[in-house]
């Protein structure tokens, strides 16, 4: 079996090598190893399972949480010639009769299912009646209370697997610190697995951040170059991503809202329109996302700072799938910072939990408030160390860093001077001498400190203080309303002892130049004419099929096959992503197009 993987891996899906430690993992599964595999988004972990499924007997049962990843991955697996089916909610009732009944009869290689549907008692009765080579749980960071995702059912799949003789498992996230890493392991695996972390960049999408200051004019300003192109806009509330999508409408973006208070009906048909066709922007809250495997997403937004570092990482990770550049810029303020410490405070948890949660959200700001490559600090969170990344606002733009001391000094001695009792509005209205009923009310017209900013302007002294904030000088008590608190660091530096340098502040998104915007960087102007004209043709094909376009083929397969031109079966069969059944399926008419519009384009 060993030798026969890399037949199948050319002639089944299309690929000439391995990525990452795909070879590695793929060799452990075939010698029959327990395996847990945290591989980046857009890696490659599903041809982990899916590679040896082909070479096993027996059945391959993949757990999956959304319907939307499991039809996805059926709809391409079946492309390439496989008997890949799933169970769930969404097939009508006689569609999951007609696979029961090729599954009793072993005409199912990949049996996709949701683990609310695995763990009823007439599936497990079933499945014990056939023989599982391998069973694999997707997104398995969704089993530990301290991942991003934690979902109750999965908790049962230890279990399962018991009920199923303790059959061969390959556990995969794409997200998993070391804690959530050891927790997957207790909860599936009776012993130590083999581990592979595949590492954690995504080197082709560009990271950058900025203090909100008009989020909308700042995020319009950053997606403008990638209008008609796909993307996602994450949002806070419900209410805010019908306003996203209003805005963008009104800017001649193709929009839809995503969210959990819609119907189901319009869910679905935002969704699918989404994953069917080309150019449409997401504007979504959390509930988007999970799942989604568009590989040519070339955009993600955060209007709001996200919950912690892992979902930043997950969410950002829904962009650039098929490894050509894409591009992140998050919005965040020192609202954000309160309303997650407060939505932790309020969770139902153990005081550890949110411990964990409130150090994972302080790593989280030291992120937007680096002064270092983004990649940097982001992957340090993951204990990944790499150079400068060259691919983040910092590393193209650089950043300034200036003497801050006696800005900072001022804050102090407002906060010290109102007996650490009020929030950041109240702080930047003394400074800028703004009479307030609140300001009159306390007599704060009176202190030394009142308009002693005002040189500057309000979004300057909220950044300094969310510096301050960021690099623990001063802390906000969310219990007593958001006042701002001094620690030991912040009295060091208001009387002296201590020098605090700042960032100058860049409120406006910057790309470098056209350069940073081409996703088709390999290809020249004559080139990407017939990328274009290919681009037509797959949809055609994704039409008649009703599939997603990159299900036919994704964007890489048709920028090589503009590229190489190639004019015959056994050329066209050496395109990345072009195996035999789609070669069989698609070639013909790929090459005659292709020959036709290179004469007359």
């Amino acid at each position: 079996m060993l030798n026969q993987d890399k037949k199948n891996l050319k002639n089944i899906f299309g690929f000439d090598d391995y990525k990452n430690n795909q070879q590695e993992i793929i060799k452990e599964v075939l010698e029959g190893k327990n395996i847990l595999t945290v591989m980046p988004t857009g890696g490659g972990k599903s041809l982990c399972y899916q590679l040896p499924a082909t070479l096993f007997d027996g059945l391959t049962l993949v757990v999956s949480p959304l319907i939307a990843l499991m039809q996805s991955q059926v709809a391409q697996l079946q492309l390439l010639g496989i008997k890949a089916y799933c169970l769930n909610s969404s097939n009508s009732d006689d569609e999951n009769k007609a696979i029961i009944e090729m599954l009793k009869s072993n005409e199912v290689t990949l049996l996709y299912i949701a683990p609310e549907r695995l763990i009823k008692n007439e599936t497990i009765d079933l499945l014990k009646t056939k023989k599982i080579s391998l069973l694999a749980i997707d997104e398995a960071h969704c089993v530990s209370q301290w991942g991003h995702d934690f979902r109750k059912e999965y908790l049962k799949l230890g279990e399962i697997r018991k009920e199923l003789s303790m059959v061969q498992t390959i556990a995969l996230t794409a997200t998993a610190d070391q804690t959530t890493r050891k927790d997957i392991i207790d909860k599936i695996f009776p012993k130590k697995p083999s581990v592979f972390i595949a590492g954690f960049d995504r080197p082709n999408i560009y990271l950058s951040m900025l203090p909100k200051n008009k989020a909308k004019e700042q995020i319009l300003s950053f997606i403008k170059p990638f209008k008609g192109q796909t993307g996602i806009i994450y949002c806070s509330t419900r209410k805010k991503t019908e306003e996203w999508s209003k805005y963008l409408k009104e800017h001649s973006f193709k929009a839809l809202p995503y969210h959990a208070g819609m119907t189901v009906e319009n869910r679905k048909k935002n969704l699918e329109a989404f994953i069917q066709e080309e150019g449409i922007v997401i504007t979504a809250t959390i509930a988007f996302g999970l799942g989604i495997d568009k590989p040519n997403v070339r955009f993600v937004c955060h209007a709001n700072m996200p919950g912690n570092i892992e979902s930043y990482y997950q969410e950002i990770g829904r962009s650039g799938r098929d490894g050509l550049p894409s591009f992140n810029l998050t919005i965040y303020g020192l609202d954000d910072i309160s309303l997650r410490t407060r939505q932790i405070n309020d969770q139902d948890s153990t005081e550890e939990k949110k411990r964990l949660e409130k150090q994972r959200l302080n790593q989280l700001i030291a992120l937007c408030e680096a002064t270092r490559c983004r990649r940097q600090t982001l992957l340090s969170y993951f204990g990944e160390e790499i150079k400068e990344c060259g691919n983040c606002d910092i590393c193209k733009h650089g950043i300034d860093l200036i003497d801050g001391t006696v800005d900072a000094q001022k804050i102090l001695s407002a906060i010290k001077r109102t007996g650490e009792r009020f929030g950041v509005t109240h702080i930047v209205d003394i400074l800028l001498g703004n009479k307030t009923e609140n300001i009159k009310k306390y007599s704060h017209d009176k202190l030394k400190t009142f308009n002693i900013g005002s040189d500057k302007d309000k979004s300057t002294w909220q950044s300094i203080i969310r510096q301050l904030f960021s690099s623990g000088h001063i802390n906000i008590d969310i219990e007593n309303y958001g006042a701002l608190k001094i620690l030991k660091t912040g009295n060091d530096i208001l009387f002296n002892a201590y020098k605090f340098e700042r960032r100058k502040e860049v409120l406006t998104p910057k790309l470098n130049t056209a350069k940073d915007n081409v996703t088709l960087s390999d290809i020249n102007e004559d080139d990407e004419i017939l990328y274009n004209k290919l681009k037509e043709l797959r949809f055609e094909y994704a039409k008649k099929l009703k599939l997603p376009a990159y299900v036919i083929f994704p964007d890489k397969t048709l920028i090589e096959m503009a590229k190489f031109k190639p004019a015959n079966s056994e050329e066209l069969e050496k395109i990345f992503g072009v195996g035999k059944a789609k070669l069989k399926k698609f070639g013909k008419q790929c090459i005659s197009r292709i020959k036709y519009l290179t004469i007359f384009f």
